[in-house]
């Protein structure tokens, strides 16, 4: 009797899983606006780069004496809450009432890029009561490069509702995925460079524990090749003296002493009077 029951519990475990699963792949994803075959290799890349983001979900409230007082939920390229299956990636919360507004949904998207920044643009949205000509909301998304932050500073720029037209609201954040990539290769000269400085390092270093250690060598012959390289500066130096000297190394010294010129030579006749008679 037992088998049966625990068969029949695998298959309800099974089945369970199978549901969530299913869940977690219908959840919607970013679709930009137009058909599949119209969307740009840069809009598709663009869409990947944003795909670390899509897992979270970001909250600012706002606040305007006592007529406003909102909070904003938005997710990147998914659904704020998937239950409802109305495509809503931005979507406003009135806190007194609790009703709930559809700012931009994800399946009409809009997405392009600069040199440090992706701009998102969420539209079709819940249309407007007075305001706009009664359109439809569009949310505009700045995310502007941070480096290290995977995603911070969701906050509300402004809301530009009093035109008759293109009316949208304005969001801005921080995110590492916003940013250029860096170029980390080494040049040829810097890989020579720090292949060149390895070399002589081990040099030196190898070359002192074997004087040290194998030959015994005391003081400066501890340094390998001493002798060699002691020769060598000599022969430079040498080279250096002969080649940057200007003048011959016999030559007079051109500067005389004060008042050379006035000893001069004594006559022999002067040390006359010294000899013997």
């Amino acid at each position: 009797m037992s088998s049966p029951c625990h068969t029949s519990a695998l298959l309800l475990v099974f089945m369970a899983l199978a549901v969530v699963g299913t869940e977690q792949s219908d959840e919607r994803s970013c679709d930009v606006i137009g058909d599949e075959t119209s969307e740009s290799q840069m809009e598709r890349a663009l869409l990947q780069k944003l795909e670390p983001l899509s897992h979270m979900r970001f909250n600012v409230t706002v606040t305007k004496g006592k007529t406003e007082n909102y909070i904003y939920q938005f997710r990147v390229c998914r659904e704020v809450n998937s239950t409802s299956h109305d495509y809503g990636g931005l979507v406003q919360t009135d806190r007194q009432n609790g009703k709930t507004t559809v700012i931009g949904r994800i399946n009409e998207t809009q997405v392009f890029n600069g040199s440090d920044w992706i701009m998102l643009i969420y539209k079709g949205g819940d249309s407007y009561g007075t305001h706009c000509s009664g359109e439809k909301r569009r949310a505009v998304i700045m995310i502007s490069c941070k480096r290290g932050v995977t995603a911070s500073s969701f906050s509300i720029i402004s809301e530009e509702r009093e035109k008759e037209q293109e009316c949208f609201y304005l969001f801005e954040m921080d995110s590492s995925v916003a940013c250029p990539t860096e170029n980390s290769h080494l040049s040829v000269g810097s890989i020579l460079l720090i292949t060149f400085a390895s070399l002589i390092a081990v040099y030196i270093i190898g070359g002192f524990l074997y004087q040290r250690l194998v030959v015994g060598a005391k003081g400066m012959e501890q340094f390998p090749h001493f002798a060699f390289w002691q020769d060598l500066g000599n022969l430079v130096a040498d080279g250096c003296d002969f080649v940057c000297r200007s003048k011959p190394r016999n030559a007079p010294a051109a500067y005389r002493g004060v008042g050379d010129d006035q000893l001069g030579e004594e006559s022999e006749e002067r040390d006359d009077h010294l000899l013997p008679m």
